[in-house]
């Protein structure tokens, strides 16, 4: 991918890519690895495809991290501001003139886990509250700023938000008994 941005006209650089899903949890906490790169960029790409990397994780176990081509972050919960305030990172073989790789916040991560709210997701929420990374109270006013461009079922929505507080209540309770 880099040698195709790399021929990229110059003032169109950097691309920046925005890390969301498991990968930004992974990012931003150091727990649960991801498979996946859930990602969208700044500007229209044609993606090679041999997006993927092998390597051996920390227990030397051999693993592959692909960028998921399915992603979409249009149907979504998603604040208006996610991009704008997401956050750079250096990963290692990235040149960031490149490609500016940015994980979202772990509050915009949080309302990105809401209008899906898997097991997984809620599992993520947790994780999230038990780092202290979020609070319910900032969840709830973030989530419901981000109604406004919702395109999916608002009840729904809202009582995905309740459940997500609670769980993000719960976690933060029995982080302050630990």
């Amino acid at each position: 991918m880099a040698s195709k941005v790399a021929d990229a006209d110059r003032r169109a650089l950097p691309v920046r890519m925005y890390v969301a899903g498991g990968a930004a949890l992974y990012l931003l906490t150091g727990l649960r690895p991801s498979e996946d790169i859930d990602a969208t960029f700044s500007r229209r790409l044609i993606l090679g495809e041999d997006l993927e990397v092998a390597y051996r994780d920390a227990d030397g176990r051999a693993r592959i991290l692909y960028l998921d081509r399915n992603y979409n972050d249009t149907l979504g919960l998603m604040h208006e501001d996610a991009y704008e305030d997401s956050a750079a990172v250096t990963i290692p073989g990235v040149d960031p003139a490149l490609v500016e790789v940015r994980v979202l916040t772990p509050l915009d991560l949080a309302v990105t886990k809401i209008a899906r709210f898997s097991e997984q997701d809620r599992t993520d929420l947790e994780v999230l509250a038990r780092t202290g990374r979020i609070d319910a109270k900032s969840l709830r006013r973030r989530a419901e700023e981000a109604l406004g461009a919702y395109v999916g079922d608002l009840a729904s929505a809202r009582t995905s938000i309740e459940l997500a507080c609670r769980i993000v209540e719960e976690a933060a309770r029995r982080r302050r008994k630990h």
